[in-house]
């Protein structure tokens, strides 16, 4: 910072009412307190302090300088302090984002019962569908679904979760089961936000681009829909199994299934990850079922 050491230097000076003892607190040798001094009454231009062997005395500059720059070797100690605390222990505010129905189901208490353990957190929890952008909308953590592909952020996989193909009975009774991923096309189906269902043929992963004339980007809006009988849908387990377990919905194309996709935690990349987002991811994976 420019002017800083000799600002520190010339303060110190008028706190000790001398410049060798300025100079054994600052830990450095007198002459080079003189030389910062000097250094500094050049670059203002104004004479701060008149020198005798015995004393100094500030100049009228010098009392206006002294008052103004006083408390600023302070507040930088100060700061350090609170950054040093803050690079130590989980505290301040957590601005995180998630998935609507994932992050009430599942995310939400687990983050309710760390804000216990961790009462110094203060916590901004946002669900949304929506793709927000961390570095622009200033968030710590955000929860994702599926293939990360942003290289941009650091990612840690929280979970699994499977994708399901189902359909009620009222519409495989009208429509039939179909067979075969080429049959899709002619089924009913419902989508979400993407164009596309997420299945494995062969051992590869396949993406299989459907068309409908129902989209929505609501899971629950996509489960009832499902449910009465107006098409056939893919959601991840946490929306259908308790639909499955008790036989209201079929489970279809079971052999393409693909095995699991991720639930990521995704967060900027640091050099120096704070003590908050560590304690965050932590327990969430700790945590999670």
């Amino acid at each position: 910072m420019r002017n800083w050491e000799a600002m520190e230097a010339f303060v110190e000076v008028v706190q000790q009412g001398n410049f060798s003892k300025a100079a054994a607190k600052l830990k450095v040798s007198t002459s080079h307190i003189s030389r910062l001094i000097t250094q500094l009454e050049s670059q203002l231009g104004s004479t701060l302090l008149f020198r005798t062997t015995r004393r100094i005395r500030l100049s009228e500059a010098g009392e206006l300088y002294y008052q103004n720059c006083r408390s600023l070797p302070e507040a930088l100690s100060s700061a350090e302090e609170v950054i040093s605390t803050l690079n130590q222990t989980p505290v301040g505010n957590f601005k995180m984002t998630c998935s609507t129905t994932f992050g009430e189901r599942y995310i939400a208490p687990i983050m309710n019962n760390f804000l216990l353990d961790h009462p110094d957190i203060e916590l901004d929890f946002h669900l949304t569908n929506r793709t927000v952008d961390l570095i622009e909308e200033g968030y710590d953590l955000a929860i994702r679904m599926g293939a990360m592909k942003d290289s941009s952020h650091l990612s840690r996989r929280l979970c699994n979760r499977v994708e399901h193909l189902c359909a009620s009975r009222q519409y495989i009774d009208q429509h039939g089961i179909p067979h075969t991923l080429a049959e899709l096309s002619k089924h009913q189906c419902l989508l979400g936000s993407k164009n596309h269902w997420l299945f494995q043929e062969n051992g590869q992963r396949k993406e299989i681009k459907v068309a409908s004339q129902y989209r929505s980007n609501s899971g629950v809006a996509l489960l009832d829909a499902t449910r009465k009988g107006l098409g056939i849908a893919q959601l991840p387990d946490y929306y259908v199994n308790e639909y499955l377990e008790s036989g209201e919905l079929i489970p279809l194309l079971t052999q393409y299934q693909y095995p699991y996709s991720g639930v990521w935690l995704v967060y900027p990349k640091s050099l120096h990850p704070s003590p908050k987002l560590q304690a965050v991811c932590e327990y969430l994976i700790e945590n999670i079922d």
